[in-house]
């Protein structure tokens, strides 16, 4: 255990950076012009692919920045300086657009990619501190990222200046977002394995239980039978069909108890006398969280599934365990 005064230390530092960094990110509210929103236009009009390049702790920063943009409609990757000038650019076409990230504007690997990328005739936009910088001077558009000092009490280490530049490609990748009419749903068609995806994407028919998996019974079928269905089923619940073989009917496990709290000897009754009629449905095209919302809405753990929104075949069932498994909830 370190004194407390060392704690208390380590704490006022940690607030300082954060202090640094805070207005580092504010900083740039003052610093955002045209560039800004012509880098925007211009990569909304592109055919191609945002590509990002920067070294070291630029680099960093940047293959985040693709991913942000990627993630969020504008298709973008990462590569490396040193890494395009020996071949690398082969990944690169002239409908693409390119965004150079360095602080100093100055950095030699960046500089060396600078006349290739040039020759392929790709536009070209800087992320630099530098008006003045051989990056800035060099390229088409230019996005002026710069802070007053480093967190760093050395001044030395990238702090403030990288958190600044995530910051602006955050800002870059939310403007395309809201350019583009990006939407919850394209989202999640890009991230289905996410719970956002799983949400957006999953419907009732991926998830529910047919054929011979859903508990059925007739209307004059004995109530000891019933409950052999539902116990066989594992759902907690049964269907009652018409001699027609239309869903008149629920039978659940309250209306079991509700039945024995009547005095009833309900194993000889026909399912028609203990069920719960117009039972709560949904079709099989609605979305998984649609069901979700059913379910919680009437406090029921399952529902009833039709082929449409006019219920006119019954194709299966959804449990609110199914919604569970699939990570819905």
């Amino acid at each position: 255990m370190k004194p407390k005064r060392q704690q208390t230390d380590i704490l006022k530092i940690a607030k300082s950076v954060l202090d640094v960094e805070a207005r580092a990110i504010l900083l740039q509210k003052d610093r955002l012009d045209s560039g800004f929103q012509e880098a925007v236009e211009l990569i909304c009009q592109a055919r191609g692919k945002v590509i990002v390049t920067g070294v070291g702790k630029s680099g960093y920063i940047g293959r985040k920045i693709a991913s942000t943009l990627s993630s969020t409609g504008t298709p973008s990757f990462f590569i490396h300086p040193a890494e395009g000038i020996h071949g690398d650019l082969g990944m690169a076409s002239p409908s693409d657009v390119f965004l150079f990230i360095s602080n100093s504007g100055e950095t030699e690997e960046v500089l060396r990619l600078l006349p290739s990328v040039r020759r392929m005739g790709c536009p070209i936009i800087a992320m630099t501190s530098r008006r003045d910088s051989s990056l800035a001077r060099n390229s088409d558009i230019v996005i002026q990222v710069d802070v007053e000092e480093e967190a760093c009490p050395l001044g030395l280490a990238p702090t403030a200046s990288t958190t600044a530049a995530l910051a602006m490609g955050d800002a870059l990748a939310v403007a395309l977002l809201e350019m583009k009419g990006f939407t919850r749903m394209d989202f999640a068609k890009l991230h289905p394995g996410g719970t956002l995806g799983r949400k957006l994407l999953l419907t009732v028919g991926d998830l529910m239980h047919t054929g011979e998996a859903i508990p059925l019974v007739n209307h004059d079928t004995r109530m000891r039978e019933a409950i052999f269905e539902m116990t066989s089923k594992a759902l907690g619940v049964t269907g009652v069909v018409d001699g027609e073989g239309r869903l008149v009917g629920v039978i659940t496990d309250g209306d079991l108890r509700r039945g024995l709290e009547r005095g009833n000897h309900i194993l000889d009754e026909k399912a028609c006398d203990l069920m719960t009629r117009n039972p709560k449905w949904i079709h099989k095209s609605a979305l998984a969280v649609e069901a979700l919302n059913r379910m919680q809405q009437y406090a029921i753990t399952s529902l009833f599934v039709f082929d449409s929104p006019h219920r006119r075949v019954l194709e299966g069932i959804i449990h609110l365990h199914d919604l569970l498994r699939a990570g819905v909830l």
